[in-house]
């Protein structure tokens, strides 16, 4: 096999500062990643690199650097990349090591460029904050206060701060005026950190709010660590606003978006964007995911602002592509716009559209490579079989689900760790492979036909079908024949994490000023 060609870490840094379009790829799991990764790499895992590929990295010919740490996965990524069409996909020189040795910054945790751009508005603009401390006093003495929690509604579901309301931040805009018509009214956003209420807060004091506005310093951790009671469950969310407030907020948006060099395009011009093969366009949908499914530009994704922002490297993992965003009532689009273009995006909003333009439905599905071929069998057949003995179900499924439920006596896998899974697991005479869906267990059965030499057949419609045919289901790790590195626990995602554990994260978002300083790549730039 001929070497591959690689790319240097100067390389990437010029085309960095030149605002060229590269993608950065980790192709390691996300656990290892958040252990330490340049600045604008983009953590697609090997695991499950054909399912995500050509909807991080749409344009063929993008110039696609891949590296690990040494554990020999990024050159089988090179030829799966190029196997798939990828034309321009080499190593970075030496790996994480080699980005190391030449001076390189790394970062720790996950959305790093969203999160340390959130540190850095707050230092600029001096974001007003309050104290948990200060918010409990004020909601125990029933003061005239309104909490807005910009994080996904799930997230907000699984504990939140008590009278909280949820409105995932591109709404916060749109829905505050009508959550708080009292000027007088002091409104607190949080999140489970900083981020997301840092530009949350920010978004409504650009907006002119007229309000007291204050973000929650540090989130539901900072409330954890002052020894504050969460509530669980709640199910309080924003309601649907009137004309007015609409028209409003628009106008309020679009002065931010123009602000911030904001660029506006008309729907022609998308669909020529959308047929220009020189260049990676991206087309986002910030409302929220049920707006979408009713009707949406065709060939758009479903992207709630506020995760956006938060999350961009995830979306668009292409550096220096061109973002274009939608809305059907000039707020979102404009405010999700506007801090993108901060984050140093080339960022466009949709201007005109009709009710008629939004004419797909229904949800957004990832664009895939066409299937591989598998023989299918049915949850019957493999209940059958089970009884009969000798046979393996293999769960490819994230480690999260898998402990959640899945089938009896399955073994949960990580693709990229096969050969060694399969020297854990006790061997069958046939195996069977399942995730959620099947989609990514069909990945892996020639993989594991290879390495077995046993026959191999995919579970028809994935462990779905198993709990809605009513066999028996399990939980818990019981079965784990990779490590489970499939995610980073993220500090901030629950109520069990070490005290410890949160005040690291926090002193940890305290720097990233300063690693941006030293990083010097990042291009952002705060109105």
């Amino acid at each position: 096999m001929s070497k591959v060609a690689t790319r240097s870490f100067s390389d990437i840094r010029r085309a960095l500062l030149a605002h060229q379009e590269l993608a950065l790829v980790d192709v390691r799991e996300e656990a290892p990643f958040a252990e330490a990764h340049p600045l604008f790499a983009a953590n697609i895992p090997l695991s499950k690199l054909e399912l995500e590929i050509f909807s991080r990295v749409p344009r063929r010919d993008t110039a696609v650097t891949v590296y690990d740490n040494g554990e020999g996965l990024a050159d089988i990524a090179v030829q799966r990349l190029q196997a798939l069409g990828y034309s321009d996909v080499r190593l970075l020189e030496g790996g994480l090591q080699g980005w190391r040795d030449a001076g390189g910054e790394l970062f720790i945790d996950v959305n790093v460029p969203s999160k340390a751009f959130g540190e850095l508005v707050e230092s600029q603009r001096h974001t007003p904050s309050l104290a948990a401390e200060e918010v409990l006093a004020l909601i125990n003495a029933k003061a005239d206060v309104v909490v807005l929690d910009a994080r996904r509604y799930d997230e907000y579901q699984t504990m939140s701060i008590p009278s909280g309301i949820s409105v995932p931040g591109a709404e916060l805009v749109l829905r505050a005026r009508e959550l708080a018509p009292d000027p007088s009214t002091r409104i607190i956003v949080n999140c489970a950190g900083r981020t997301r209420s840092i530009i949350g807060t920010q978004s409504l004091v650009n907006a002119g709010l007229p309000n007291p506005i204050s973000a929650l310093r540090n989130g539901t951790i900072g409330w954890l660590l002052a020894g504050q009671t969460l509530d669980h469950g709640q199910a309080r969310r924003f309601s649907e606003v009137g004309e007015d407030t609409r028209e409003q907020a628009s106008a309020d948006a679009r002065k931010v978006a123009d602000k911030a060099r904001v660029q506006r395009a008309s729907h022609a011009e998308l669909k020529r964007w959308q047929a220009d093969l020189t260049r990676s366009t991206y087309l986002f949908d910030v409302r929220t995911p049920e707006e979408f499914a009713d009707g949406h530009l065709p060939g758009a994704r479903s992207t709630p602002g506020g995760q956006l922002v938060q999350e961009t490297d995830h979306f668009a993992s292409v550096r220096g592509a061109r973002l274009v965003l939608v809305d059907n009532d000039g707020v979102r689009a404009n405010m999700s716009a506007s801090w993108l273009a901060q984050l140093g995006w080339d960022v466009f909003v949709v201007d005109g559209l009709n009710a008629a333009d939004f004419s797909e439905k229904g949800e957004w599905n990832a664009p895939i490579p066409a299937p591989h071929q598998a023989e299918e069998i049915s949850a019957q057949t493999l209940a059958d079989w089970r009884l009969q003995g000798d046979v393996a179900v293999l769960d490819f499924t994230t480690s999260a689900n898998y402990v959640k439920q899945h089938i009896p006596g399955a073994w949960w896998v990580l693709r990229s760790q096969l050969q060694d899974a399969l020297n854990n697991i006790p061997a069958a005479s046939r195996y069977v492979l399942t995730c959620g869906s099947s989609r990514l267990a069909r990945l892996a059965v020639a993989e594991v036909e290879a390495l077995t030499g046993k026959p191999v057949f995919l579970l028809q419609g994935g462990s779905g079908t198993w709990f809605a045919a009513g066999f028996a289901a399990e939980s818990g790790e019981s079965q784990l024949a990779s490590p489970r590195i499939d995610r980073y626990r993220r500090p901030y995602e629950g109520t069990d994490a070490p005290r410890e554990a949160m005040q690291a994260y926090l002193d940890w978002e305290f720097g990233l000023v300063e690693q941006l300083g030293r990083d010097g790549t990042h291009g952002f730039h705060v109105i």
